[in-house]
């Protein structure tokens, strides 16, 4: 039996896996984000029992002996612990804004345009190179006090193991990490004022550290992988290793992943490529901000339930009677395939005859159009496959499959905890049959003609944009 770990950004979650990749047992816990004045923060300690907590009711629900373990998560933020793994000060989340005036500066200037040249990543506001100045800047006892300014994952694991504080070269890859060397790049430190705190930055795992838990949540002994992180352990869950072939993942961030050998840094800096366990190859990432908690901030507004929207979807036509909804709701504004700290949310075509309905479609529409433009910046030539909270709803997928005008392979499921018990079955030598563990539920076929009708949607959805990124500026 193998157990994937996925410690999400709202959610955390563990899964039971038999040796074939079905899933026998799922426990999840929820955890809070705490927003105020763009400081998006989490408790480190809250996390961790979330952790623990699941992995007891999961060993409770399922008998042993576990093979192994993999452990994924959120990635980017900044988490600032002690030799022991504890937190020294609460968790800045990768949907922090307080960086964006540093940001605008190194925009400005030709940093972020220089680092990206080095690194192939686009620093946004909620990534370690501006946090990590932003609190050189603002509470340097903070840093004083850190041993390591670990990832999510990484806290995880030096907890559960007792192992010394490492990333690996996934989580590693924003933005300091050469992708050529695969080690960070200490010019990149030094241009963003970083080089007094070099030594936050933790030794990379290269492949990925194994260890074994120390009791809490797993039995002692069971041997356990940490990484890669969230977006290249669901690549890995949804089968996407080939070049060109892609994944959509519909959750709270869009991301949108491609499979590649070529390490292309010209063009306009956005995105990142993640390095992978295996040399040479990379997922070129387009992170979107937006996701799954734009279309929760439009239900919660218009009170509307979840379990409610494929039968609104349904209700009005496509084009949504002339509502547009540009769905940019991050307080840190957009990081994909563009950099726009200050972008925000437009709602356009709103009458006193528009109904919730309509604001539901729109605003799916607009997540549609928001992952086109990032798969196509991706460089996506092959099949495409699309997982995440968003695949429980038919209604939205059929709508993605026209927006995007291709068939989508939905994979259901703990996608991320999947990719993690695969890339730890690789480190420890472990056969599985990673194309049995990834077949996808179902393939859904777009609609011709409204594939049409939303192509030239979305060439009015980019022209909007562009003037939309015009005003935030």
């Amino acid at each position: 039996m193998y157990v994937g770990i996925d410690v999400g950004t709202s959610t955390v979650k563990a899964a039971a896996f038999d040796a074939s990749g079905h899933e026998l047992a799922v426990a999840a816990r929820p955890v809070e984000l705490s927003m105020h004045g763009g400081f998006v923060e989490q408790d480190m300690d809250e996390v961790y029992a979330a952790v623990v907590a699941v992995l007891e009711e999961l060993t409770a629900e399922v008998d042993g002996p576990f093979e192994l373990a993999g452990l994924t998560g959120q990635g980017d933020g900044v988490w600032l612990v002690d030799g022991e793994g504890r937190s020294v000060r609460a968790a800045a989340s990768w949907m922090d804004g307080r960086a964006h005036e540093l940001l605008d500066r190194w925009l400005a200037d030709g940093t972020f345009e220089t680092v990206f040249r080095r690194t192939g990543s686009a620093m946004f506001p909620g990534c370690p190179g501006p946090l990590l100045a932003w609190l050189a800047a603002h509470e340097p006892k903070a840093l004083d006090a850190a041993a390591t300014a670990l990832y999510c994952k990484d806290m995880v694991f030096q907890r559960l193991t007792g192992a010394p504080a490492t990333t690996d070269v996934s989580d590693a890859s924003m933005p300091f990490l050469d992708p050529r060397t695969r080690s960070y790049d200490n010019g990149v430190v030094e241009l963003l004022g970083l080089t007094r705190r070099r030594g936050l930055l933790a030794p990379v795992a290269d492949p990925v550290a194994t260890a074994e838990t120390r009791g809490e949540g797993l039995p002692a002994g069971t041997r356990i992988a940490n990484g890669p992180y969230d977006l290249p352990a669901c690549a890995l869950g949804a089968g996407v290793t080939e070049p060109g072939d892609g994944l959509l993942i519909v959750g709270t961030c869009l991301a949108s992943l491609v499979a590649t050998t070529e390490l292309d840094l010209s063009g306009e800096p956005a995105g990142l490529y993640i390095s992978l366990d295996r040399p040479g190859h990379w997922l070129r990432a387009m992170p979107a901000m937006v996701g799954t908690a734009a279309l929760d901030w439009v239900l919660s507004t218009t009170g509307v339930r979840h379990e409610e929207v494929d039968g609104l979807l349904a209700a009005t036509p496509p084009g949504a009677n002339g509502v547009r909804v540009l769905p940019y709701f991050a307080p840190s504004g957009e990081r994909a395939p563009f950099v726009e700290p200050r972008l925000r949310a437009e709602l356009t075509g709103v009458s006193l005859e528009s109904t919730p309905a309509d604001l539901i479609r729109a605003t799916c529409e607009g997540i549609g159009y928001a992952a086109r433009h990032c798969l196509e910046a991706a460089g996506l030539t092959g099949s495409l496959a699309v997982c995440g909270g968003g695949t429980r709803s038919p209604a939205w997928m059929r709508l993605l499959a026209d927006v995007l005008g291709r068939p989508l392979r939905v994979v259901e499921g703990e996608v991320g905890a999947r990719g993690a018990v695969l890339a730890a079955a690789e480190r420890y030598g472990v056969p599985l049959d990673a194309g049995v563990w990834t077949r996808p539920t179902e393939v859904v076929e777009p609609d011709a003609g409204r594939a049409a009708f939303y192509a030239k949607g979305f060439e009015d959805h980019l022209a909007r944009l562009a003037a939309a990124r015009h005003r935030s500026r």
